[in-house]
């Protein structure tokens, strides 16, 4: 082989060395070139809570703080409101009407929140009010104080039938009893001093007369010696109004002093604490509340009692037991005002917020069918209340 036919060869493997390779490689098929760009994440929506998540209410605003944990994890995971995650953040108020103050002067103030959920108790919802006013800032009570809205703002609202709306429904049951002399034992804080004017108010217009009155403080352990008045009266049955721990006390003491007389309450004690509290002196106990307790009485036909059932589902899955009415005043709370949000453009402001609360209508909770207007704040009536009786450790309709 000459010198020019090897230098030939040379160039030919060379040249394969290079080819090859590319003849190897599939030409890149053409791409979209635009790039994906990825939405920057929602600021979250904050909403202050100001429960009572230690004191006398201790009962009352944990499952308030359950379902407010359980259902801003659904509505989060589902997306928010518009994209925008609901945060809220927490204040214990510990059953304590300044502590409750200072709470919503911290959310507003250092927080930022956009609305307020609270307080567990009627004192600690009218200390709020100043502040509310003052900020300008939505408040969504949880509350049972008549004086929540009776006492009108603007700015205030409420989930629970408030005490105007269950005195007279109690009163009501009891006359249809036959009863006609009742007396009354009352605590001293917000609630039921709330209750308390109200049932002075109503008991004449129910034909009633009220044969004794006496009160006691949140926190006392024995309530033997007021007892023991109403024993000495001719009272046909007592009519408790609180919303505490204490209200177990009070069914105890009626039973180590052999009292015959039936013990009525109020709405307040619709909570298992009472029942685990009372023992068996809570036998007989009855009381007027909300449907969700026993929800076929909100007809299962309805879409109150599909709401009612789900939440009930959920809520036993999630902590071992049935909500309480309590619990359904937080879920009625949060639903109120993530769907008004939800009603509203980007960058409304804490006043365009509680005008879309105010324009509630038919809104299916769990304490009744919503509709507020400029006039009326708590939005409920008499038909969304039953009356139940402790029957063997158990809420039963009472007959």
């Amino acid at each position: 082989m000459g010198m020019g036919t090897r230098k030939w060869l040379a160039l030919v493997l060379v040249l394969a060395l290079v080819i090859v390779p590319l003849v190897g490689c599939a030409a890149p098929e053409e791409t979209d070139t635009e790039e994906t760009v990825t939405e920057e994440p929602k600021e979250p929506y904050r909403i202050g809570a100001v429960l009572s998540l230690t004191g006398t209410y201790a009962g009352l605003g944990a499952p308030e703080k359950n379902t407010l944990d359980m259902e801003v994890a659904r509505i989060n995971a589902d997306g928010g409101v518009d994209g925008h995650p609901i945060e809220i953040v927490y204040e214990d108020d510990a059953t304590d009407a300044a502590k409750a103050q200072a709470a919503v002067v911290r959310l507003i103030e250092q927080e930022g929140v956009i609305a307020v959920i609270g307080a567990t108790g009627t004192g600690g919802t009218m200390a709020m009010r100043a502040d509310i006013e003052r900020a300008q800032v939505p408040q969504v009570s949880v509350a049972g104080g008549t004086v929540i809205t009776s006492t009108f703002s603007k700015w205030v609202f409420q989930t629970p039938w408030s005490n105007s709306l269950v005195v007279p429904f109690t009163l009501d049951y009891l006359k249809d009893k036959g009863i006609k002399k009742i007396a009354l034992i009352t605590d001293t804080g917000g609630f039921g001093a709330d209750g308390l004017a109200v049932l002075q108010a109503q008991a004449a217009k129910a034909g009633m007369t009220i044969v004794a009155s006496e009160t006691f403080n949140p926190g006392d352990t024995d309530m033997t010696a007021q007892l023991t008045k109403i024993k000495a009266s001719d009272a046909e049955a007592v009519v408790l109004w609180s919303a505490g721990k204490e209200a177990a006390i009070v069914a105890k003491n009626m039973q180590q002093l052999n009292m015959q007389i039936p013990l009525f309450g109020s709405h307040g004690n619709a909570r298992t604490e009472f029942i685990e509290g009372a023992g068996a002196a809570a036998e007989g106990f009855k009381f007027a509340a909300g449907k969700i307790l026993i929800p076929e009485t909100y007809g299962e036909d309805t879409l109150s009692y599909t709401v009612a059932t789900d939440f009930k589902e959920r809520y036993t899955a999630a902590y071992g037991k049935g909500p309480d009415t309590f619990a359904g005043h937080a879920y009625d709370a949060l639903y109120i005002i993530t769907n008004a949000i939800g009603d509203l453009d980007e960058g409304f402001t804490p006043s365009d917020l509680r005008d879309q609360i105010e324009k509630t209508d038919s809104f299916v909770g769990i304490g009744g069918v919503f509709t507020y207007s400029a006039e009326n704040h708590n939005g409920l009536d008499a038909s969304d209340l039953v009356m139940y009786e402790v029957k063997d450790g158990k809420w039963v309709l009472a007959e």
